[in-house]
């Protein structure tokens, strides 16, 4: 993977004013309509992304650090989509990990104007941007790590996002699937990584590419990212045992 500059504090504010001023084009990438649940503990949930959405800056920017900040990163709970003694193997996983991903194509789908696919390479041609972030896992601890990726809003320009969009949601080889709405997908920190402290992604942090939410708690960047799919309504994927919205 070819050497990125991390990104300045000048460079991501003026970063962050074109990915929002991108982001008023469009008449529809406003704040969604809350997410409806149908249960009094997904109430909760709304609750909470209400609150967050009336009371703080949607664009506000993660802290961000040095490179003498990195530290260990473990990859805790993740299992190889490959590796068939998996419940959730996937043997479209397991065939594009033996080509090194080669053949592997993210899927842009749903509510776009050109929907299609790209390939790494693909996204390697649009403007990188490197950020050093901390991940907080909803286990409890805490990890610093660099990454380098696509800006989800670049390429969701880039397909033609329509007016009417709302969510973002996103499928995995590993069988998880989940979305966010527009204000997250806009945010200039929130990129599809394709590499993490200076070189590839590796495996176990969900090669070849995974969705950095940094504005979320952990396990909402999802990895092995398959393909996304742009709606105009909230899709319920079920009760993931997951609160929908974690911000922080």
């Amino acid at each position: 993977m070819k050497k990125k500059h991390i990104i300045t504090r000048r460079a991501a504010i003026i970063t962050g004013l074109t990915s929002l001023g991108g982001l008023l084009l469009y008449r529809g990438l406003k704040s969604a309509p809350t997410p409806t649940y149908g249960n009094i503990l997904r109430m909760g949930d709304a609750l909470t992304y209400s609150a967050h959405r009336a009371l703080l800056p949607g664009q506000s920017l993660a802290k961000e650090y040095s490179r003498g900040d990195i530290s260990s990163f473990p990859a805790t709970g993740t299992t190889n989509p490959g590796d068939p003694s998996w419940q959730y193997y996937s043997k479209d996983y397991a065939q594009l990990q033996k080509n090194a991903f080669s053949d592997w194509r993210l899927s842009v789908e749903g509510r776009v104007a050109k929907p299609g696919s790209y390939s790494i390479s693909d996204l390697q041609q649009f403007p990188s941007r490197t950020q050093i972030t901390r991940h907080t896992c909803e286990e409890g601890w805490t990890a610093i790590g660099e990454w380098t990726g696509v800006p989800l809003s670049s390429l969701l320009q880039d397909a033609g996002i329509l007016p009417s969009a709302r969510f973002v949601n996103f499928y995995a080889y590993d069988g998880y699937a989940d979305s966010i709405d527009m204000l997250d997908a806009f945010h200039p920190q929130t990129i599809l990584a394709y590499g993490m402290n200076g070189r590839d992604l590796p495996l176990q942090h969900g090669a070849p590419l995974r969705l950095r939410l940094e504005k979320q708690i952990g396990y909402k960047s999802m990895k092995y990212l398959q393909r996304i799919v742009v709606s105009d309504e909230f899709v319920d994927l079920g009760d993931s045992g997951w609160a929908w919205y974690t911000g922080i």
